[in-house]
């Protein structure tokens, strides 16, 4: 392989293809996919926010995802009055 690793329930030859049909994409297309996974990570964590928090408003939910991606000392910064636990 190339030095990329691959989950260990992936054999060998589907990871060859999979890595085959990214290096076709083209630039466009790689970065429609990253801002998709983006979304779709934000959509999890937004989800996992609201089962733990189900109290929580929209707002809530929207800041606690963003102190899980800033971390907490720069979302305290950022958010000083925002008051949400993740």
């Amino acid at each position: 392989m190339t030095g990329v690793p691959f989950a260990a329930d992936t054999s060998p030859e589907a990871h060859r293809v999979q890595m085959e049909i990214l290096r076709r994409l083209s630039p466009e297309q790689r970065l429609r996919q990253a801002f998709e996974l983006t979304e779709l990570a934000r959509a999890i964590s937004a989800a996992g926010v609201r089962a733990r928090h189900p109290d929580y408003t929209e707002h809530q939910v929207h800041m606690a995802v963003i102190r899980l991606t800033l971390g907490d000392e720069l979302f305290h910064r950022v958010y000083p009055d925002e008051d949400v636990t993740v």
